[in-house]
């Protein structure tokens, strides 16, 4: 079952922000002197060019870091920066949730989703930015939320109901909304 998961993960379409990951490795391994300026040169356009994970794995398949495989000693990002200006920004999935994250929304949506990821931290910073857009922050329900910051013209508010489990990660969300909203709530429940 795992397998047919991997498999169909492989059949996703990567995103913009998928491929420039594997141009920086890409840049990386030739500064190590693991690809000459002609493979760099070939790979980044296969990145480019790929559609799905399978595809964009093939071009980093010889590569100590490439995405999805494990590394010994891997950190996680200290600050991570979403930004979505006259669009969205989503972050979503099992992900490495640094200590601290930024997210900007202007004109837009910024949608962080932490209900899958594991806070291997106890506590993680969001300093969440909203003009004339939304930033939702999606949280699992017994998780400790201290909400702070100021709404002009718009609202910050958390829909979380439950009670904080013991010893739960604790999300510090430092907000400023104009005309714009940031709201922090649990995952939508499935029906199906």
């Amino acid at each position: 079952m795992d397998g047919e998961r991997h498999d169909d993960a492989g059949r996703l379409r990567v995103s913009d922000r998928e491929r420039e990951e594997v141009v920086e490795l890409l840049g990386r391994a030739v500064t190590e002197g693991r690809l000459t300026l002609d493979e760099y040169t070939e790979r980044v356009g296969s990145a480019h060019a790929s559609v799905t994970r399978n595809e964009l794995a093939l071009v980093t398949r010889d590569l100590p870091e490439a995405p999805g495989r494990p590394v010994a000693g891997t950190v996680v990002p200290a600050q991570e920066r979403l930004v979505a200006i006259f669009g969205n920004e989503v972050r979503t999935g099992a992900w490495p949730v640094p200590e601290h994250i930024e997210a900007r929304a202007v004109f837009g949506d910024c949608r962080i989703e932490l209900h899958q990821t594991e806070l291997r931290r106890q506590v993680t910073r969001i300093d969440a930015e909203a003009i004339f857009g939304n930033v939702t922050i999606v949280v699992p329900e017994g998780t400790d939320v201290r909400l702070t910051g100021n709404a002009i013209f718009g609202s910050k508010k958390s829909k979380l109901h439950g009670p904080v489990t013991p010893g739960a990660p604790v999300i510090e969300v430092r907000c400023r909304a104009i005309f714009g909203d940031v709201t922090v709530r649990p995952p939508r429940k499935r029906w199906w």
